[in-house]
């Protein structure tokens, strides 16, 4: 590095070197030692210091030459205006420059426009979900608090039940205020209109602790209990017609009359996006049943706490609530095993989608990198055509500053009206991005071109214009003045190796796009073919929820009945019923005992629960492996039967027969009896494992309604995607104030069960695409050269006898020697940042074999492709005609 900055001393003019030449490099001899000998940050930043400095001092040298200490220096207004006028003149003459070169401009332009509108749209999205804060007063002190319990049957990781809700915040000094809450679809019904929405059961704490109020109305308080519901903005706009009179008009929502006493405000973003209404909850102590795990907890942390001092004191806490609070044996066990799970509100609400808009927006700076190594080789031709004009330049005593000027001013206009190109790209095809984006990536609708995007464009576009112009510039300013007297003849051979690190640097970035690409489509091809342990091909699935159904009989009738009228539809060929559908909804967590275990209450196993009817196991396709399934007469009337999963069959009774045996849930005082064993299926998700599942029939223990009170219907039928409508006017005929909702085909959501993966791959794929294009094309563009360069060597080759054959293979040799350095490169450079995507993967290595192979063959292939052109082009060289011009 000193030796760098006395040669930096060096490039400067010589009016600047005979005042400050000798004296700076004592300096940096001085200082570069004392520096090392205070460690290696000392020294990198004296070097970029020192660096920085000289180099400010040549440019005031050209821009405002009487602002040096040899004279008196000039006002500051009238430094600036010199400074001004220089820049616009270096800027007015490039431009001149580049209108008799519109072919070459026109190529850097679009090149650098691409990939600057590509970072610009992905900044955008990036900056408005994951970089703007959570719109909630101080979100960085907003926590999301959970429970992990190591060796218990619980999930990894679950919500808290209500008693740590009450303790946390009676008891810890670090915790300013906390809320819990749970989601669900239930009823809502305004005049004649009906319909299922997504609403939430809050603590009455929930809208202060994030610091939201009401645009109209106010919020709850813990004497309203559940009488009242908030809505949301959207709510009362769609529904209400944006009526300010709303408050105080009384609704039915979710299963009883309430008063609507707030709205809330546009900006406000609960942490669930779909919800419409809220409907407040007081927490009684003295009602509390310990251990009823599942719910969300979010808390404000006091000024000054760390997650780690909250982890410690939550630790602690929880050992107390046996207690106070009571509970089982197992419950006390689950407490010994208990640990409290925290991390920042907006981790909890954007890590999901955090690392693939991260992901993204790395590929698409990976594809300007390489459109700006492409414009800087193009630079680079352009100064090898301008050597004889420049060298002229030189020799009249322009100085190698006002070289570099002028060069940069060139990238500095192609980047100002590439900027200009790219902000219209991007402002046309942000909105076609965020269309294929999933609807569970939070703020999409917020997205837009603003002025954080400005801002970061202009700034991508002052680091292309560098980046492009930097090294051709400076090569620019040193040109060959022995190269005047022999017309411009001579050996390239001393300048392609900058030209040649270009492509490899583009063919190393390309190919990690690639396998990146690679390892993704990979995946989502291993997706497609897993066996959910059901059909989704035609299949057409809706929920109805009925009113005036008092009992079970009459519930399981209605839904009988309805199933037969909707089998005479043309093309329906079965229907079932189903509590949870998969894919859609999760189904519900209950210990089952069966008379073999002990009488402790703690004994059972947690299995899943859901209710199923009809020809639900046939229009699904899942597989009946013993017994049988429901017949109509289990759904009239309770006859104590139920259809298990193959895993709950293993968990019950592992290497027995389940066909008889008897099981119950927790709670319930009746034994139901095991009549048919089906296949597992995924209730989640492709990438979940299926988990031990009971189905219930519609009439079960205890005969309540309500505990399946909105069954999903699934109807088989190639009309799945058409026959919406014609259901819809058999619900209008038999419960007109019904609503029916959540309509879906089983393969749109099966799509959407893997809309992240395929949002992510077909991005990158469109990434790596474009960088391999610009990969091609910069190898395409140096080999051109070369040859243009090299016609008169390759006439003298083949008038010396060397065939089209030899003259292909050596160009081409050329080419892949470029190609090979830069495939090892990016393999390198892949098999470590491959593993960012380790969370997108299935069923594939991040540093899979296969992958890297054929992706570093099809860049070969390109490779060659890109080379034979060019070769192509040298091998019709006419021996005569490029000696006779030469």
């Amino acid at each position: 590095m000193k030796s760098f900055l006395i040669r930096l001393v060096g490039w400067f003019p010589a009016g600047f070197r005979s005042q400050f030449g000798p004296d700076m490099v004592r300096l940096i001899d001085t200082d570069y030692h004392r520096a090392r000998s205070r460690g290696l940050a000392a020294t990198a930043l004296y070097s970029a210091g020192m660096t920085a400095n000289l180099a400010w001092s040549a440019l005031a040298e050209h821009w405002h030459p009487t602002w040096m200490p040899s004279g008196a220096p000039l006002p500051r207004g009238e430094r600036m205006r010199m400074i001004f006028q220089n820049v616009m003149k270096d800027l007015r003459y490039a431009a001149r420059g580049l209108r008799r070169s519109p072919g070459f401009a026109s190529t850097a332009v679009v090149t650098l426009a691409l990939a600057i509108g590509a970072v610009a749209g992905m900044f955008s999205v990036v900056d408005t979900v994951l970089l703007n804060p959570l719109p909630y007063q101080e979100p960085d002190r907003l926590v999301y608090i959970a429970g992990t319990a190591p060796g218990s049957d619980l999930p990894d990781e679950f919500g808290i039940s209500a008693e740590f809700y009450v303790h946390y915040l009676e008891q810890s000094d670090l915790l300013e205020d906390g809320s819990i809450y749970f989601d669900f679809t239930n009823t809502l019904r305004v005049d004649d209109r009906v319909e299922r929405p997504r609403m939430s059961v809050v603590t009455t704490s929930t809208f202060s602790m994030l610091g939201a109020t009401p645009i109209l109305g106010r919020l709850p308080v813990e004497d309203d209990e559940s009488r009242v519901l908030v809505i949301s903005h959207a709510l009362w706009q769609t529904w209400f017609g944006s009526d300010p009179e709303v408050i105080g008009r009384t609704v039915f929502a979710g299963g009883d009359d309430r008063t609507i006493i707030g709205v809330m405000g546009p900006d406000f973003w609960f942490p669930n996006d779909e919800v419409l209404l809220w409907i407040p909850r007081v927490v009684n102590p003295e009602r509390i049943v310990p251990g009823r795990f599942g719910n969300p907890f979010m808390a404000r942390l006091a000024p000054g706490v760390t997650t780690e001092q909250l982890a410690t004191e939550l630790h602690m806490l929880a050992r107390q609530l046996p207690d106070r609070f009571g509970g089982s044996a197992r419950y006390a066990e689950i407490i010994g095993q208990h640990s409290p799970v925290i991390r920042s509100l907006q981790q909890e609400l954007l890590g999901d989608v955090s690392a693939p808009l991260w992901i993204l927006l790395g590929a698409v700076g990976l594809v300007l990198l390489i459109a700006c190594a492409n414009v800087a080789n193009l630079f680079m031709v352009r100064f090898e055509h301008r050597h004889r004009e420049l060298a002229v330049r030189r020799a009249l005593g322009a100085g190698r500053s006002q070289l570099i000027r002028s060069q940069m001013a060139e990238t500095v206009v192609i980047a100002g009206v590439a900027a200009v190109v790219a902000v219209a790209l991007a402002w046309a095809t942000v909105p076609l991005l965020l269309r294929a984006a999933p609807d569970t990536i939070p703020r999409l609708n917020q997205v837009g071109i603003a002025m954080p995007t400005l801002a970061f464009t202009f700034a991508v576009t002052l680091f292309s214009a560098l980046v492009c112009g930097m090294v051709p510039a400076l090569r620019a300013s040193a040109p060959n003045l022995g190269r005047l007297h022999d017309g411009g003849r001579g050996s390239t051979h001393g300048r392609q190796w900058g030209r040649d690190a270009l492509v490899v640097g583009q063919t190393a970035l390309a190919l990690v796009l690639l396998i990146g690409s690679g390892l993704l489509i990979r995946s989502f091809v291993e997706l497609r073919q897993v066996d959910p342990g059901y059909a989704i091909a035609d299949i057409f699935t809706f929920q109805i929820a009925p009113d005036n159904l008092p009992d079970a009989p009459s519930y399981a009738s209605f839904h009988m009945d309805f199933m037969e009228r909707i089998r005479t539809l043309p093309g329906v060929e079965s229907v079932g019923i189903v509590e949870n559908v998969p894919l859609n909804e999760g189904t519900r967590g209950v210990r089952f005992e069966t008379p073999e275990m002990d009488a402790d209450p703690d004994a059972g196993a947690l299995l899943r629960l859901t209710w199923a009817a009809g020809d639900y196991y046939e229009t699904m396709d899942i597989a009946v492996l013993q017994g049988r399934v429901f017949r109509d007469a289990d759904h009239t009337t309770d006859l104590g039967n139920v259809v298990i999963s193959r895993a709950a069959a293993e968990a019950l009774w592992p290497d027995q027969n389940p066909l008889g045996k008897q099981l119950r849930a927790q709670g319930d005082e009746e034994w139901q009896t095991v009549i048919g064993v089906v296949e597992d299926v995924m209730q989640y998700g492709f990438r979940e494992d299926p988990e031990p599942l009971v189905y219930y029939s519609l009439v079960g223990p205890g005969e309540d309604p309500r505990r399946i009170s909105s069954p999903a219907y699934v109807v088989k039928t190639p009309r799945a995607d058409q026959i919406g409508p014609d259901i819809l006017a058999l619900v209008r005929d038999v419960a007109p104030m019904a609503p029916m909702y959540r309509v879906f085909t089983m393969e749109g959501l099966a799509a959407d069960s893997m809309v992240r993966l395929s949002f992510t791959m077909l991005t990158l794929a469109i990434a790596a695409g474009l960088a391999l294009t610009l990969g091609a094309i910069g190898l395409f563009g140096v080999l051109s050269y070369v040859v243009a360069q090299r016609t008169a060597e390759i006439g003298v080759r083949m008038a010396l006898g060397a065939d089209a054959r030899q003259v292909r293979g050596m160009v081409m040799a050329q080419g892949a020697k470029v190609v090979g350095i830069g495939i090892a490169v990016g393999l390198a450079v892949a098999a470590v940042s491959t593993r960012v995507l380790d969370t997108l993967l299935f069923g594939v290595a991040p540093a899979d074999v296969g992958t890297f192979a054929g992706m570093s063959l099809a860049m070969v292939l390109v490779g060659l492709l890109a080379s034979y052109l060019p070769a192509a082009r040298a091998s019709r060289v006419d021996p005569i005609e490029s000696l006779r011009n030469d």
